[in-house]
């Protein structure tokens, strides 16, 4: 029998655990959170102190018979649960639930599952930290007091079954803001002029130069306004001649980036990969938990992928530093090791930034053991954090003025001259890889103009939120916390409050609706700097400086009173889908524009009774595929000859045996046309 329970979260980060232990160790998984607040009622005694009132979720109710049973044998209970506040509070439900004494519960954390951070958490245990635990346990009866109070509100006055989040209703309110942004957005013309220049000997290349001053004066980007001032420049410079005035050569170096913290890894892998947020996630779980890499057998390949510090251990930074010199040479490694420091608000410093757990398992050795969504993240991880701790990018830059008559112009280039980190970790951003080709010049140099370029443009709005930009947003305002960025984006998509069209965010009739009274009537749930200070407030509440009840307190005595103002002054709204000139082929109905988070769509206005639908593009017209054809090929299920058909990303092949057959596959021209 073993000596020693402990108790993991899910069940791939129990059998990773678990080989590392000897046989003293059993090793269980609770399968997440065993205890919640009820979902058939608010579960808080608000005039008693706010306290909650938990209850089994029905998952649990099958599991801790058993974990009662192992804690009571066990002579020291391990609570390994994650290394954040939501960890904390499952170990302290564990403990509670299980009913396992004071002196026998031993709370361990650890940053990475690998054998050597096991066996240190073990031999170092601590007592369950309350401040930490009455942190979770406030944001979860703050997010259920708006839930449960706020909602049946909107259920009367909007649309039945309508719910509302603390975070996720500032999150709708980030991207309605930006949408009338756009709205009202007025463009201005401006114009630039740009001078296509040639030496008269030597090298003969082409070269651009722009406009930048007149008489010593800069130009502002709006100062040239319309074609007039624009063809006033180019008639002042008829004629002219142009020679170089000045130039400025300088050695930049740009340094590399940190290694991520859950929201810019959450950004790379969308601008990169393409990832949402919640399958970065849920990717990163995976490495996290444990990969089976061969010889090693089960190992985490990452870090605790839930954190907003950029710290990393001296061991780490010992061994990547080693890695750097051996496979790159000595003049990628920096003289000493480099330090970054989170900007996130309230970041935990005693957290550990995403990193791999070894640096030695370089991605293309071990790319056969991984699915190609786990490569492409753990390379990407891999890639950030050994860049982070190279030298320094080096550019070669030249600044060229020149000079015609009382204008001035000016023509940059750049050379890379040492690649540093930039050997394994490229740029994205078009400015930063780009790099001008000047020729050789020198002061006072005459050159030729081959033609002036006037171009007319107009400034354009604030661009609409994408998944990356979201989180970015969210993190600079102080807005969740990592853990919570990947289910505020899920939940607002299904709540129907925002839409995805081409990877952006556009809110819904229905999210401007339920937004426009949220600000009118409960100012503070939908304040963006209100929201970051209740996470201040929680911070607080984690270091032991705050009460959790006084912080419920505060916020809850003016939320009832908005209550019950917005119950007699918020008018029953009536959501009216956009009408359309278009008739339903079934019924003779008009068909209507409704909204849903996939996007917009056609609709027969006579639904219930009639459910036709068509895809629309965004202009709104509808989208008309062929009918499906029948092919030669056949159905390797049933049997069944299989149909062509058109979806939203082209000809597919699906069998002709729907619904009792499913099968689908791809279209190949060549093979099936």
């Amino acid at each position: 029998m073993s000596k020693y329970l402990m108790i993991v979260e899910s069940p791939a980060k129990e059998k990773t655990i678990a080989k590392f232990l000897g046989a003293d160790f059993t090793v269980k998984s609770s399968y997440g959170h065993i205890r919640d607040l009820p979902k058939s009622k608010i579960g808080v005694e608000i005039e008693n102190g706010f306290e909650p009132k938990y209850v089994l979720v029905t998952r649990a109710k099958k599991i801790i018979p058993e974990l009662k049973k192992l804690s009571k044998k066990a002579s020291k209970v391990f609570l390994a649960t994650d290394y954040d506040r939501e960890g904390e509070a499952i170990a302290w439900h564990l403990k509670e639930a299980l009913g396992v004494p004071e002196d026998k519960a031993k709370r361990i954390t650890f940053h990475e599952i690998t054998s050597e951070a096991l066996h240190e958490a073990v031999k170092h245990p601590r007592t369950i930290d309350p401040y930490l635990v009455n942190s979770q346990q406030a944001r979860r009866i703050l997010d259920r007091l708006v839930g449960y109070r706020l909602s049946p509100l909107l259920w009367r006055k909007v649309k039945s079954g309508l719910s509302a989040g603390r975070v996720q209703s500032v999150a709708v309110r980030l991207i309605c803001d930006r949408e009338e942004e756009i709205k009202n957005f007025k463009p201005q013309e401006y114009w630039t002029v740009e001078a296509r220049l040639q030496k008269f000997a030597g090298e003969l290349k082409i070269f651009s130069a722009g406009l930048v001053s007149k008489d010593g004066s800069r130009y502002d980007k709006l100062d040239i306004k319309d074609r007039i001032q624009s063809d006033a420049i180019l008639k002042d410079l008829s004629g002219a001649d142009y020679e170089v005035s000045g130039i400025e050569q300088k050695e930049r170096k740009r340094s590399p980036m940190p290694p991520y913290m859950t929201s810019t890894m959450q950004q790379d892998a969308s601008r990169r990969l393409g990832f949402s947020a919640a399958k970065t996630m849920m990717v990163a779980q995976k490495l996290y938990e444990g990969i089976n890499v061969g010889t090693e057998g089960t190992v985490g390949l990452i870090t605790y992928m839930r954190t907003d510090s950029l710290n990393v251990s001296e061991a780490s930074k010992k061994e990547s530093r080693a890695f750097i010199e051996k496979r790159y040479g000595h003049s990628f490694l920096p003289a000493k090791p480099r330090l970054y420091k989170s900007k996130a608000k309230g970041a935990q410093e005693a957290h550990e930034a995403i990193h791999p757990t070894s640096v030695k398992r370089v991605p293309e050795e071990i790319r056969k053991y991984l699915t190609p969504e786990e490569f492409k993240l753990y390379d990407l991880i891999w890639r950030r954090f050994v860049a982070s701790q190279m030298t320094d990018a080096v550019y070669d830059t030249v600044s060229v003025d020149i000079k015609a008559r009382n204008y001035g112009f000016r023509a940059s280039g750049r050379t890379l001259k040492f690649k540093g980190f930039l050997e394994i970790y490229a740029l994205v951003d078009d400015e930063e890889e780009q790099s001008a080709d000047l020729p050789a010049l020198s002061a006072g140099e005459k050159l030729k103009l081959i033609e002036l370029l006037p171009s007319q443009h107009f400034t354009e709005p604030p661009p609409r939120f994408n998944e990356a930009s979201l989180i970015k947003a969210l993190e600079e305002n102080g807005i969740g916390r990592p853990s919570t960025y990947a289910p505020i984006i899920f939940t607002i998509k299904q709540r129907n409050y925002v839409r995805l069209e081409q990877k952006r965010f556009y809110p819904t009739s229905l999210g401007c609706i339920v937004t426009d009274i949220l600000k009118k009537h409960f100012t503070h749930i939908i304040d963006v700097a209100f929201t970051a200070v209740i996470e201040k407030e929680l911070d607080l509440i984690a270091e032991g400086k705050e009460k959790w009840t006084k912080v419920l307190k505060d916020f809850y005595i003016p939320f009832e009173e908005d209550l019950r103002e917005g119950e007699k002054n918020i008018k029953k709204q009536k959501i009216e889908p956009q009408k359309t000139s278009e008739i339903c082929p079934k019924c003779g109905k008009h068909m209507v524009i409704r909204d849903s988070w996939r996007g917009q769509f056609l609709a027969c206005s006579g639904f219930p009774d009639c459910k036709t639908t068509f895809s629309i593009d965004k202009d709104g017209n509808k989208i008309v595929r062929p009918d499906p054809v029948v092919t030669k090929v056949k159905c390797e299920k049933c049997g069944r000859p299989m149909l062509k058909r058109v979806g939203k990303r082209g000809p597919f092949l699906a069998c002709s045996g729907f619904p009792k057959c499913r099968n689908i596959k791809k279209y190949d021209e060549k093979l099936h046309g």
